[in-house]
Protein backbone atom coordinates (compact mmCIF):
# COMPACT_ATOMS: atom_id res chain seq x y z
CA UNK A 1 0.00 0.00 0.00
CA UNK A 2 1.40 3.52 -1.09
CA UNK A 3 -1.15 5.38 1.17
CA UNK A 4 -3.23 6.48 -1.44
CA UNK A 5 -6.94 5.83 -1.10
CA UNK A 6 -8.33 4.12 -4.53
CA UNK A 7 -11.71 3.58 -3.18
CA UNK A 8 -13.57 4.86 -6.26
CA UNK A 9 -15.74 8.09 -6.04
CA UNK A 10 -19.46 7.13 -4.95
CA UNK A 11 -20.99 7.67 -8.64
CA UNK A 12 -23.32 10.69 -8.34
CA UNK A 13 -26.20 11.06 -10.98
CA UNK A 14 -24.77 11.67 -14.78
CA UNK A 15 -25.11 15.28 -16.23
CA UNK A 16 -28.06 15.54 -19.08
CA UNK A 17 -26.19 15.39 -22.58
CA UNK A 18 -27.44 18.73 -24.43
CA UNK A 19 -27.44 18.28 -28.44
CA UNK A 20 -26.86 22.00 -29.75
CA UNK A 21 -27.19 22.46 -33.60
CA UNK A 22 -24.58 23.57 -35.92
CA UNK A 23 -24.38 24.82 -39.08
CA UNK A 24 -21.63 23.34 -41.84
CA UNK A 25 -19.09 26.23 -43.31
CA UNK A 26 -16.30 26.62 -44.69
CA UNK A 27 -13.86 27.65 -41.69
CA UNK A 28 -10.12 28.30 -42.36
CA UNK A 29 -6.91 27.06 -40.08
CA UNK A 30 -3.38 27.45 -40.68
CA UNK A 31 -3.10 25.92 -43.94
CA UNK A 32 -6.28 24.46 -44.12
CA UNK A 33 -9.83 26.26 -45.23
CA UNK A 34 -12.59 22.87 -45.23
CA UNK A 35 -15.82 22.21 -44.70
CA UNK A 36 -16.32 22.50 -40.58
CA UNK A 37 -19.08 22.05 -38.32
CA UNK A 38 -19.64 25.74 -37.21
CA UNK A 39 -21.12 26.89 -33.35
CA UNK A 40 -20.32 30.00 -31.36
CA UNK A 41 -18.41 28.68 -28.48
CA UNK A 42 -20.61 30.44 -26.60
CA UNK A 43 -23.21 28.16 -26.68
CA UNK A 44 -20.85 25.32 -25.34
CA UNK A 45 -20.44 27.87 -22.18
CA UNK A 46 -23.57 27.95 -21.40
CA UNK A 47 -24.49 24.30 -21.72
CA UNK A 48 -21.94 23.70 -19.17
CA UNK A 49 -22.04 26.04 -16.82
CA UNK A 50 -25.84 25.02 -16.60
CA UNK A 51 -24.57 21.69 -15.70
CA UNK A 52 -25.12 19.71 -19.10
CA UNK A 53 -23.11 18.26 -21.37
CA UNK A 54 -22.56 19.75 -24.70
CA UNK A 55 -22.28 17.84 -28.08
CA UNK A 56 -22.47 19.77 -31.52
CA UNK A 57 -24.99 18.11 -34.02
CA UNK A 58 -23.95 19.52 -37.54
CA UNK A 59 -26.18 18.64 -40.84
CA UNK A 60 -25.64 15.14 -41.31
CA UNK A 61 -24.90 15.40 -45.25
CA UNK A 62 -25.56 12.68 -47.70
CA UNK A 63 -27.75 9.53 -46.99
CA UNK A 64 -30.72 9.04 -44.68
CA UNK A 65 -30.88 11.38 -41.82
CA UNK A 66 -30.14 10.18 -38.54
CA UNK A 67 -32.47 11.91 -36.23
CA UNK A 68 -33.89 8.61 -34.21
CA UNK A 69 -30.28 7.96 -33.53
CA UNK A 70 -29.55 10.94 -32.67
CA UNK A 71 -32.25 11.84 -30.25
CA UNK A 72 -31.68 7.98 -28.92
CA UNK A 73 -28.54 9.07 -26.93
CA UNK A 74 -29.15 12.60 -26.27
CA UNK A 75 -31.19 13.99 -22.92
CA UNK A 76 -32.19 17.29 -24.47
CA UNK A 77 -32.09 19.94 -27.62
CA UNK A 78 -30.77 22.87 -28.21
CA UNK A 79 -31.81 24.92 -31.59
CA UNK A 80 -29.22 27.31 -31.99
CA UNK A 81 -29.36 31.03 -33.84
CA UNK A 82 -28.20 31.61 -37.45
CA UNK A 83 -29.57 32.40 -40.43
CA UNK A 84 -33.15 32.92 -41.74
CA UNK A 85 -35.31 29.92 -41.84
CA UNK A 86 -36.09 29.78 -45.72
CA UNK A 87 -39.50 31.59 -46.28
CA UNK A 88 -40.29 28.75 -48.70
CA UNK A 89 -40.62 26.57 -45.75
CA UNK A 90 -44.01 28.16 -44.67
CA UNK A 91 -45.09 28.81 -48.22
CA UNK A 92 -43.87 32.31 -48.82
CA UNK A 93 -41.28 34.22 -51.25
CA UNK A 94 -37.91 35.09 -49.45
CA UNK A 95 -38.38 39.15 -48.45
CA UNK A 96 -35.61 40.81 -50.49
CA UNK A 97 -33.78 41.10 -46.36
CA UNK A 98 -33.54 37.55 -46.11
CA UNK A 99 -30.64 35.44 -46.02
CA UNK A 100 -29.05 33.11 -48.12
CA UNK A 101 -30.77 29.71 -47.36
CA UNK A 102 -29.01 27.23 -45.79
CA UNK A 103 -31.49 24.46 -46.51
CA UNK A 104 -29.67 21.77 -45.11
CA UNK A 105 -29.88 22.63 -41.90
CA UNK A 106 -33.64 24.30 -42.10
CA UNK A 107 -34.48 20.10 -43.16
CA UNK A 108 -32.33 18.72 -40.41
CA UNK A 109 -33.85 20.95 -37.46
CA UNK A 110 -36.84 20.92 -38.86
CA UNK A 111 -36.92 17.05 -38.27
CA UNK A 112 -35.24 17.04 -35.52
CA UNK A 113 -37.82 19.69 -33.78
CA UNK A 114 -40.76 17.12 -34.85
CA UNK A 115 -39.70 14.13 -33.51
CA UNK A 116 -37.99 15.82 -30.48
CA UNK A 117 -41.68 16.81 -30.21
CA UNK A 118 -43.14 13.88 -30.48
CA UNK A 119 -41.06 11.68 -27.83
CA UNK A 120 -40.67 14.32 -25.46
CA UNK A 121 -37.56 15.31 -25.77
CA UNK A 122 -36.65 18.93 -23.89
CA UNK A 123 -36.31 21.69 -26.37
CA UNK A 124 -35.00 25.35 -26.20
CA UNK A 125 -34.77 27.31 -29.49
CA UNK A 126 -32.57 30.10 -29.50
CA UNK A 127 -33.60 32.90 -31.54
CA UNK A 128 -33.19 31.20 -35.06
CA UNK A 129 -34.38 27.88 -33.06
CA UNK A 130 -38.13 30.02 -31.86
CA UNK A 131 -38.21 30.45 -35.57
CA UNK A 132 -37.69 26.69 -36.24
CA UNK A 133 -40.22 25.89 -33.68
CA UNK A 134 -42.51 27.68 -35.34
CA UNK A 135 -42.26 26.55 -38.75
CA UNK A 136 -41.83 22.82 -37.75
CA UNK A 137 -45.17 22.78 -36.34
CA UNK A 138 -47.16 25.27 -39.62
CA UNK A 139 -46.72 28.87 -38.10
CA UNK A 140 -45.63 31.46 -40.37
CA UNK A 141 -42.77 34.38 -39.97
CA UNK A 142 -42.82 38.19 -40.24
CA UNK A 143 -39.77 38.63 -42.52
CA UNK A 144 -38.58 41.65 -41.45
CA UNK A 145 -39.45 43.16 -38.13
CA UNK A 146 -38.86 47.07 -39.28
CA UNK A 147 -41.09 46.55 -41.74
CA UNK A 148 -43.63 46.45 -38.58
CA UNK A 149 -45.23 50.33 -37.97
CA UNK A 150 -44.61 50.06 -34.39
CA UNK A 151 -41.47 47.91 -34.39
CA UNK A 152 -38.28 48.54 -32.02
CA UNK A 153 -34.59 47.93 -32.43
CA UNK A 154 -34.09 44.27 -32.41
CA UNK A 155 -30.56 44.58 -33.57
CA UNK A 156 -28.31 47.69 -34.55
CA UNK A 157 -25.75 47.10 -36.91
CA UNK A 158 -23.67 44.43 -38.10
CA UNK A 159 -22.35 42.05 -35.05
CA UNK A 160 -24.08 44.28 -32.67
CA UNK A 161 -26.68 43.27 -30.39
CA UNK A 162 -29.61 44.93 -29.12
CA UNK A 163 -30.69 44.86 -25.92
CA UNK A 164 -34.25 45.14 -24.45
CA UNK A 165 -36.84 44.33 -21.69
CA UNK A 166 -39.53 41.06 -22.49
CA UNK A 167 -42.80 40.86 -20.30
CA UNK A 168 -43.10 37.31 -19.78
CA UNK A 169 -46.64 35.23 -19.24
CA UNK A 170 -47.42 34.12 -15.94
CA UNK A 171 -47.46 30.95 -15.55
CA UNK A 172 -45.31 29.69 -18.25
CA UNK A 173 -41.83 28.13 -18.75
CA UNK A 174 -40.09 31.49 -19.15
CA UNK A 175 -41.66 33.31 -16.60
CA UNK A 176 -41.16 30.69 -14.17
CA UNK A 177 -37.00 30.71 -14.83
CA UNK A 178 -36.75 34.65 -16.17
CA UNK A 179 -39.47 36.05 -13.27
CA UNK A 180 -42.15 38.70 -15.19
CA UNK A 181 -39.32 40.72 -17.13
CA UNK A 182 -36.01 40.41 -18.26
CA UNK A 183 -33.36 42.74 -20.12
CA UNK A 184 -32.42 40.25 -23.05
CA UNK A 185 -29.57 40.72 -25.77
CA UNK A 186 -31.29 40.10 -29.30
CA UNK A 187 -30.43 40.22 -33.02
CA UNK A 188 -32.84 39.47 -35.19
CA UNK A 189 -34.37 40.76 -38.22
CA UNK A 190 -37.18 38.29 -37.89
CA UNK A 191 -40.30 37.28 -35.64
CA UNK A 192 -43.33 35.10 -35.30
CA UNK A 193 -45.79 35.80 -37.36
CA UNK A 194 -48.79 33.28 -37.11
CA UNK A 195 -48.60 30.93 -34.09
CA UNK A 196 -49.21 27.62 -34.90
CA UNK A 197 -51.73 25.08 -33.19
CA UNK A 198 -50.21 23.99 -29.80
CA UNK A 199 -47.79 26.94 -29.47
CA UNK A 200 -48.92 29.93 -27.76
CA UNK A 201 -47.00 33.65 -27.15
CA UNK A 202 -45.35 33.68 -23.46
CA UNK A 203 -42.80 36.48 -24.21
CA UNK A 204 -43.47 40.00 -25.69
CA UNK A 205 -40.99 42.66 -26.35
CA UNK A 206 -42.11 46.56 -25.42
CA UNK A 207 -43.00 46.85 -28.93
CA UNK A 208 -45.33 44.12 -29.04
CA UNK A 209 -43.20 41.92 -31.42
CA UNK A 210 -43.61 37.95 -30.13
CA UNK A 211 -39.90 37.38 -28.10
CA UNK A 212 -40.53 33.66 -26.50
CA UNK A 213 -42.96 31.10 -27.35
CA UNK A 214 -43.99 26.93 -25.93
CA UNK A 215 -46.04 24.40 -26.09
CA UNK A 216 -49.49 25.48 -24.79
CA UNK A 217 -50.22 24.30 -21.08
CA UNK A 218 -50.39 25.82 -17.73
CA UNK A 219 -47.42 25.17 -15.62
CA UNK A 220 -47.27 23.48 -12.20
CA UNK A 221 -45.84 21.55 -9.89
CA UNK A 222 -47.12 18.34 -11.66
CA UNK A 223 -46.19 19.51 -15.31
CA UNK A 224 -44.21 16.30 -16.76
CA UNK A 225 -40.78 17.57 -17.97
CA UNK A 226 -41.86 16.42 -20.92
CA UNK A 227 -43.83 19.34 -22.10
CA UNK A 228 -41.33 21.37 -22.01
CA UNK A 229 -40.34 23.08 -25.92
CA UNK A 230 -39.60 26.68 -25.65
CA UNK A 231 -38.30 29.25 -28.14
CA UNK A 232 -36.82 32.53 -27.16
CA UNK A 233 -35.82 35.39 -29.75
CA UNK A 234 -33.25 36.60 -27.97
CA UNK A 235 -29.24 35.10 -27.50
CA UNK A 236 -29.06 33.73 -23.76
CA UNK A 237 -25.48 32.70 -24.90
CA UNK A 238 -24.27 36.44 -25.10
CA UNK A 239 -25.10 36.86 -21.22
CA UNK A 240 -22.85 33.86 -19.59
CA UNK A 241 -24.01 35.39 -15.97
CA UNK A 242 -27.51 34.43 -15.97
CA UNK A 243 -27.82 31.03 -17.15
CA UNK A 244 -31.46 30.64 -15.38
CA UNK A 245 -33.14 30.01 -18.75
CA UNK A 246 -30.48 26.96 -19.96
CA UNK A 247 -30.47 25.99 -16.85
CA UNK A 248 -34.11 25.37 -16.91
CA UNK A 249 -34.24 22.84 -20.17
CA UNK A 250 -31.12 20.69 -18.23
CA UNK A 251 -33.27 20.45 -14.72
CA UNK A 252 -35.94 19.27 -16.96
CA UNK A 253 -33.82 16.73 -18.37
CA UNK A 254 -32.40 15.70 -15.19
CA UNK A 255 -35.85 15.22 -14.16
CA UNK A 256 -36.50 12.67 -16.81
CA UNK A 257 -33.51 10.82 -16.24
CA UNK A 258 -34.23 10.43 -12.96
CA UNK A 259 -38.20 9.76 -13.70
CA UNK A 260 -36.63 7.05 -16.18
CA UNK A 261 -34.50 5.47 -13.21
CA UNK A 262 -36.91 5.08 -11.01
CA UNK A 263 -38.89 3.56 -13.92
CA UNK A 264 -36.49 0.33 -13.94
CA UNK A 265 -35.57 0.10 -10.25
Amino acid sequence: MNGCDTTPPEAGPRRPVVGVTTYVERARQGVWDVPAAYLQYDYVELVTRAGGVPVLLPPPGSGASPVREVLDRVDALVLAGGRDVDARRYGAEPHETADPPATDRDEWEIALTRAALERGVPLLGICRGAQVLTVALGGTLVQHVPDLPTAGAHKHGPGEFASHTVRTVAGSRVAAALGSDARVSCYHHQAVERLPDGLRATAHAEDGVVEGVELDGELDAELDATRFAVGVQWHPEQTLDDLRLMESLVQAARDQLEQRQREMA
